[in-house]
């Protein structure tokens, strides 16, 4: 059972986890292991899952899906029927003002929609995955002189279910670098796999870049693919200025995460996010949900 905090209700809510027994049987049990590292971690697996996701017959699973999981179609632009496969669906677009956020410069905002934790004053070469599992941010990044500036700094994880809208945000005004593409495996990101897989983010394919916020110093942003996540799109130009809140990309079909490492005294998080994460719990959140401050200096 995985619990996340509502903040709206201060209570706490169980996750409805999409594909359950099928992340308990490949994560939790020994056939299951094996079948996760011969096949379904490799890109043949997730390319074939995202092939039928692109086809018309996929169309089928979109009212299903919506009805299992309560999934608010008054925010988003398209009717189910206008879809025109899964993918489509899953990448789906909201109406203009479904995801409010400030324009406080000080106001951090959430970049999407998902399950927040929040890594404060960090030992790059220790970063919590899970209890009793850790990672490096040099191995993340593959960039041992980047990872260095970020000691003592603050690391966002920002987890998307199925369920979630699958698009990621600029928090604010600046100009991001080209990504950096690192090939790797396809294990799923749900808490099941991640207290499972040592050092999963580091072994999933992933995309980092640098963005240069105005009001919260340089930045770095990394999105994680999993099983079934077989594109990371970027829509973003590099080099280019960008505005608070315009989209900087979005995920395929499966679960995924964005990480973002802020540097030491440039960002605070609210506490009852910080209280949540030291008990090891997630915090729902939605993209453009204020999150924290800048810190003035």
């Amino acid at each position: 059972m995985i619990k996340v905090y509502n903040r709206s209700t201060k209570m706490y809510e169980t996750e409805n986890v999409a594909g359950k027994k099928y992340l308990e049987w490949c994560y939790g049990s020994i056939l299951g292991k094996k079948a996760t590292e011969i096949f379904i971690k490799r890109k043949l697996f997730t390319k074939l899952y995202g092939k039928f996701c692109d086809s018309k017959a996929s169309c089928k699973k979109i009212q299903p899906f919506i009805d299992e999981f309560d999934i608010d179609m008054t925010e988003v632009i398209k009717k189910p029927s206008e879809f025109e496969n899964f993918n489509d669906f899953f990448a789906r677009k909201l109406k203009k003002h479904a995801r409010p956020f400030s324009l406080n410069k000080d106001d951090l905002i959430s970049p999407g929609d998902g399950r927040l934790t929040v890594l404060t004053n960090i030992d790059t070469e220790s970063l919590v995955q899970i209890k009793d599992l850790t990672y490096s941010l040099s191995e993340l990044l593959g960039d041992t002189k980047t990872a260095a500036l970020y000691e003592g700094g603050t690391c966002l994880i920002l987890r998307l279910c199925p369920l979630d809208y699958h698009r990621y945000h600029f928090i604010d005004n600046g100009i991001c670098s080209e990504g950096h593409k690192i090939n790797g495996s396809y294990y799923s990101v749900n808490p099941i796999a991640l207290k499972n897989t040592p050092k999963l983010f580091c072994q999933n394919k992933r995309e980092w870049s640098t963005f240069k916020s105005e009001n919260f110093g340089d930045i770095i942003t990394v999105e994680v693919g999993a099983t079934c996540v077989g594109s990371i799109i970027q829509t973003y130009h590099a080099g280019e200025s960008v505005k608070r809140g315009d989209e900087k990309g979005y995920f395929k079909f499966g679960g995924s995460t964005t990480i973002f490492f802020f540097k030491k005294d440039t960002v605070v998080i609210d506490e009852d996010i910080l209280e949540q994460s030291a008990k090891g719990c997630e915090t729902h959140v939605k993209f453009g949900e204020t999150i924290g401050k800048a810190v003035n200096r």
